[in-house]
């Protein structure tokens, strides 16, 4: 048996720090939506765990997936052998979610592979705070950490995205939240990286960035309108539209 999983990217249509918590997190409230674009996670039994890769590069040494794996194996009490191959399609560090979808995506095919018996939700909030709300997908209003996710209504829309090839680490992103007493993130991503900033003016009116950066992202009413968003740009683009649950 050898399952294709979708990892869908997603986009904050909105987003606003709250605070930073205690435990040295920040609560947050956001409408998160995901999209067309996505990752493909192919998994299969086999004798050992295995991960191989093709597309944008990753970290096999500290990927998601296999977070998520060795979660699910303590949640299970047992070992799960599989061979994993990813065919990243989203840029990482662009704040689409990327790493957290493929490890829902991770989750929900091991559970369907090995036929488990168990509740995915407090296993996902274990591996990110993002990737509970992965497991379902559409849109989403996400509160604390992430792990409080209430489903909204999925209105269609398409979407022009545009990524400048820089990765940023959310860690330190809303560690400069906090160095900058508390502007929006894309001002904290500017702090982190100064040139998001010419990027932005780059783009022009009406372009947003997602999560923490360092993609932007265009609502338009039609494909077409999308496409002519993004021409002319010379970064990594794309054209997507809203999915539901």
């Amino acid at each position: 048996m050898r399952l294709a999983v979708p990892a869908r990217a997603k986009l904050n249509l909105d987003l606003g720090v709250i605070g930073r918590r205690p435990d040295g997190y920040h609560d947050l409230r956001s409408t998160m939506q995901t999209i067309e674009l996505h990752d493909l996670l192919l998994i299969e039994p086999a004798s050992q765990t295995t991960l191989t890769t093709s597309g944008h590069s990753v970290r096999n040494n500290d990927n998601s997936v296999l977070k998520a794996h060795a979660a699910l194996e303590r949640a299970a009490n047992r070992t799960l052998p599989v061979a994993f191959h990813l065919e990243k399609r989203i840029p990482p560090g662009s704040g689409m979610g990327g790493a957290s979808s493929d490890a829902a995506a991770a989750l929900t095919g091991l559970k369907a592979i090995f036929k488990l018996d168990l509740d995915l939700e407090p296993v996902a909030a274990q591996v990110g705070s993002d990737v509970p709300f992965f497991l379902t997908g559409g849109a989403a209003r996400l509160e604390g950490r992430g792990e409080r996710v209430t489903p909204l209504a999925t209105t269609p829309s398409w979407f022009a995205i545009a990524w400048p090839g820089i990765e940023l680490s959310t860690q330190s992103v809303y560690q400069a939240w906090d160095e900058v007493k508390g502007e929006d993130l894309r001002r904290a991503a500017e702090h982190v990286e100064p040139r998001l900033k010419d990027f932005a003016t780059m783009l022009g009116e009406g372009w947003r960035m997602t999560g923490s950066g360092s993609a932007f992202f265009k609502p338009a009413a039609t494909e077409n309108e999308a496409r002519v968003a993004i021409r002319g740009l010379d970064c990594w683009t794309s054209v997507t539209r809203a999915v539901d649950r």
